[in-house]
């Protein structure tokens, strides 16, 4: 009898073994998850281009003769330029959801001017008066590098600031000057003043033009159609420095080696444009693969 509790004692403590060990023993790993990373800022390279339209002003428009305006008593001046085309390409380089830069070039169709200056003046004790009216077409190149910060996305739509440093080549072409002068003669003995006859000032003068430092403000919105797809509405205001015609002639054919400046030429610019993205974000990530 003694016998039959020792083996039964025996087997207690092997089975009580047996389960101490395989709780020990490490659990199976479970099979490897897909999953769906949390969203990330993306950066990468891009194209762009832009299509658009100028509306430019120029502070005003100058003789470099300084002997011309130091006869002036009294000047007013008015300028217009009619609406041009402007086209670019660049590219550039997003680092994030916040901020990204470009380089552009942007090839700004001609565009017509009219001007009008209307002065007194007076030369060795000679008062006189007179109009000009001016004509000619203007055109530029400029090369932009702009940064821009993107303030967040509201139902799909970005808004952006920025701005952009770069040089500008101002061309202006088919200058004209078709005047009057009415020179203000002494009234003869016992004659009522009548004034002296009109005398034509027709000037032309060629092409000329100059390169300047230039910069920009932009501002605009812009709609992700798809990864690689960004559609922008943008308004920009630049400063495009000075433009200079080439010598100008009278009507004589002579040349005092003078040109007509066109000082502090600026634009309002309203542009479409199109980002595409060289690079687009994962859509998931791939499966977690274990070995040994």
């Amino acid at each position: 009898m003694r016998s039959v509790k020792f083996l039964v004692a025996a087997g207690a403590a092997s089975l009580l073994s047996s389960a101490a060990f395989a709780a020990d023993m490490p659990s199976i790993m479970p099979p490897p998850q897909y999953y769906a990373p949390p969203a990330q800022d993306f950066g990468g390279w891009y194209l762009r281009g832009d299509i658009g339209f100028s509306n430019q002003r120029v502070n005003n428009i100058r003789t470099s003769d300084p002997v011309a305006y130091s006869q002036i008593s009294s000047l007013t001046e008015t300028t217009n330029f009619d609406t041009g085309g402007i086209f670019d390409v660049g590219v550039g380089y997003r680092f994030n959801n916040w901020f990204r830069a470009d380089v552009t070039a942007q090839y700004r169709g001609n565009t017509n001017f009219k001007g009008t200056d209307v002065f007194n003046a007076s030369a060795f004790g000679v008062a006189y008066n007179g109009q000009d009216n001016y004509s000619a077409t203007k055109s530029e190149l400029l090369f932009l590098a702009n940064a821009y910060a993107d303030l967040g996305t509201w139902w799909c739509i970005t808004p952006f600031i920025g701005a952009g440093v770069g040089t500008s080549r101002v061309t202006i072409s088919g200058f004209t000057d078709n005047g009057v002068t009415n020179l203000q003669l002494p009234p003869p003995p016992a004659a009522p003043f009548a004034g002296g006859p009109p005398v034509a000032s027709n000037a032309t003068a060629a092409s000329g033009s100059q390169w300047n430092f230039a910069w920009a403000l932009h501002a605009g919105l812009a709609y992700q159609i798809n990864p690689n797809v960004t559609l922008e509405l943008a308004y920009s205001y630049v400063n495009l420095g000075s433009g200079t015609t080439g010598v100008i002639s009278d009507f004589t054919g002579f040349q005092a080696g003078h040109v007509m400046k066109f000082n502090d030429i600026t634009s309002n610019d309203l542009k479409l444009g199109v980002r595409w993205n060289f690079d687009s974000p994962p859509v998931y990530a791939p499966p977690l693969v274990t070995k040994g």
